[in-house]
C-alpha cells in the first residue's frame, strides 16, 4: 500500500477502505508519510468528501493513534459534553456542575482556545490557583470521588488529530464536515465517557453559519458516536448573537457563577438547562422533562454551585473566587462603547464582537499567545433591546490601554440599530439523536 494510491483514489472520488484510512493516519502520525502527500490527501478529501463509513473509520484510526482514558472503575454512566464553540460560550462551567450534582459523573477533557476567547481550560485557569494539568490518575480519581473533573487534554490523546489539524489549518482544508467530525469525535471517544452530548452552534459567531450546515455536522457526529457504541445526542443552538452578556475568561467565570446562584442572563440559563437535561437523559436519569426539572432544581437549591466550589478546591483553585466573584482578575483599563443613534438593536454580529474581545487580549491569534484573563467585553444591551443615542452598549475590559481604540472600531461594525426590533429567534434550533 502506498500513500500515492490513496491520494489518486480519493482524487477520483472513490471510497477508501478501513485499512487504507488506517494506513494513512498511522503513516502520517509516525512521520512515514510526508506533509506534501498528506496535504494532497486532505485536499482530495476536502473536494470529494467521505461517506459515513469512511468518516467513522477515520475517527477510529485517529482515536487509536494514542492513549485512551479508561473510566471503567467509576460507577454509573459517565457523560461528556462538547461545544463547537462560540462567543460567550461558557456553558461547561454551568452544565458540568449541574450534571455532577445530580449524581451523573462528568469526565471532561477540554482544550485551550484559538480565536476570539479562551477555551474552557483558559476560563478555569482565570480562577487563581486552578490546575487543569491533571495526571491521568488524578483525573480519574477526582471523577470517582467527587463526580467531576475538567482537565486539559494530554499530549498523547488522539495525537493524529493534533498533527492532522495543524496541517489542515495551513492548507485550507479545515472546512470539511468529515474532517471536522472526525477531529471532534476522536477526542471525545478517546476521553472514555459512556455517552456524549454535543452543542452544535450556528450563526454569525459559529463555525457553521447556517442551520442546515449545523444539522449536517450534528447528524454526522451523532452517527459516529452511536456507531462507536456511545449514546450520542446533539442540540443545534443559536450563536447569531453572543451567549450571555460577558465575553472573556474571568468575565465568563463570573457570569457562570451568577447563573449557578439563580441569577444571570436568561439565554445562558436556558441553553445550560437544556444541555444539562440532555446529559442527564442520556445517563438514563429519566425522561427529558424530568431531567429539565432536576437541572433547574440543582440551580435553585445551590447544589450545582456547591459542586463547582468542590471541583475548584480539588483542582487547587481558590474557591473564595467562586463564593465572591470580586476576587477574580480585574482589568486595569475600561472603556465604554456608546450607541450613535436611538432605536432597537436589530443585529449583533457575534463574530465581530468576538474579534473585538480578541483585540482586547481575551483570545489568541497564535497558539503561543498569552491570554489576559481579565480582558473581554461586558454587554449591557443585546439584540432586540431599545437603546438611546449616547447610551452605553458595552464596557470593554483590558490591561492594555493601547488596545481600546481598535476594539471600539470592531464593535462599531458589529452593532446595527434600526427602527423596530427584529423577529424573535429561538435559542434551541433543533435536536439530532
Amino acid at each position: 500500500m502506498f500513500a500515492l494510491d490513496l491520494i489518486i483514489r480519493k482524487r477520483n472520488g472513490q471510497k477508501l477502505t478501513k485499512e487504507e484510512i488506517k494506513y494513512f493516519v498511522d503513516g502520517y502520525t509516525k512521520g512515514e508519510i510526508p506533509d506534501y502527500q498528506a496535504s494532497a490527501f486532505l485536499m482530495a478529501v476536502y473536494f470529494n468528501g467521505m461517506d459515513t463509513d469512511e468518516t467513522l473509520w477515520l475517527t477510529e484510526a485517529m482515536l487509536h493513534s494514542g492513549d485512551t482514558v479508561d473510566l471503567s472503575c467509576i460507577p454509573g454512566i459517565k457523560v461528556d459534553k462538547h461545544s463547537t464553540g462560540g462567543v460567550g460560550d461558557k456553558t461547561t462551567l454551568v452544565v458540568a456542575p449541574i450534571v455532577a450534582s445530580c449524581g451523573v459523573p462528568v469526565a471532561k477533557m477540554s482544550g485551550r482556545g484559538l480565536g476570539h476567547t479562551g477555551g474552557t481550560v483558559d476560563k478555569l485557569e482565570s480562577i487563581p490557583g486552578f490546575r487543569t494539568n491533571l495526571s491521568r490518575e488524578e483525573f480519574v480519581r477526582n471523577v470517582k470521588e467527587i463526580g467531576i473533573a475538567v482537565a486539559g487534554q494530554t499530549e498523547n490523546l488522539a495525537p493524529a488529530d493534533k498533527k492532522i489539524y495543524a496541517l489542515r489549518d495551513v492548507t485550507g482544508t479545515v472546512e470539511n464536515l468529515s474532517l471536522i467530525a472526525a477531529s471532534i469525535m476522536s477526542k471525545k471517544l478517546a476521553a472514555g465517557s459512556d455517552a456524549i452530548v454535543l452543542d452544535v452552534k450556528t450563526g454569525s459567531g459559529a463555525f457553521m453559519k447556517t442551520v442546515e450546515e449545523a444539522e449536517k455536522l450534528a447528524r454526522l457526529m451523532v452517527d459516529i458516536g452511536n456507531g462507536a457504541g456511545k449514546k450520542t445526542v446533539a442540540l443545534i443552538t443559536d450563536m447569531d448573537r453572543p451567549l450571555g452578556k460577558n465575553i472573556g475568561n474571568a468575565l465568563e467565570v463570573s457570569e457562570a457563577v451568577e447563573v449557578l446562584n439563580g441569577r444571570g442572563p436568561d439565554d445562558l440559563r436556558e441553553v445550560c438547562i437544556e444541555l444539562a437535561a440532555n446529559m442527564l437523559y442520556v445517563a438514563r436519569k429519566g425522561d427529558i422533562e424530568y431531567c429539565r426539572m432536576l437541572s433547574a432544581e440543582a440551580i435553585e437549591k445551590r447544589t450545582a454551585l456547591n459542586k463547582l466550589v468542590e471541583m475548584v478546591k480539588r483542582q487547587g483553585g481558590d474557591s473564595r473566587a467562586i463564593e465572591d466573584i470580586s476576587r477574580l482578575p480585574k482589568a486595569e483599563c475600561r472603556a465604554e462603547f456608546k450607541a450613535e443613534a436611538s432605536g432597537y438593536i436589530v443585529k449583533m454580529n457575534a463574530e465581530r464582537i468576538g474579534f473585538a474581545s480578541l483585540i482586547l487580549g481575551a483570545g489568541r491569534k497564535k497558539k503561543d499567545d498569552v491570554i489576559d484573563p481579565a480582558a473581554g467585553i461586558e454587554l449591557l444591551k443585546k439584540t432586540s433591546d431599545r437603546i438611546e443615542a449616547g447610551e452605553t452598549v458595552a464596557i470593554l475590559h483590558t490591561s492594555d490601554q493601547g488596545r481600546i481604540s481598535e476594539a471600539l472600531g470592531a464593535l462599531k461594525d458589529a452593532v446595527c440599530i434600526g427602527d423596530a426590533p427584529p423577529p424573535e429567534r429561538p435559542l434551541i434550533l433543533g435536536k439530532v439523536q
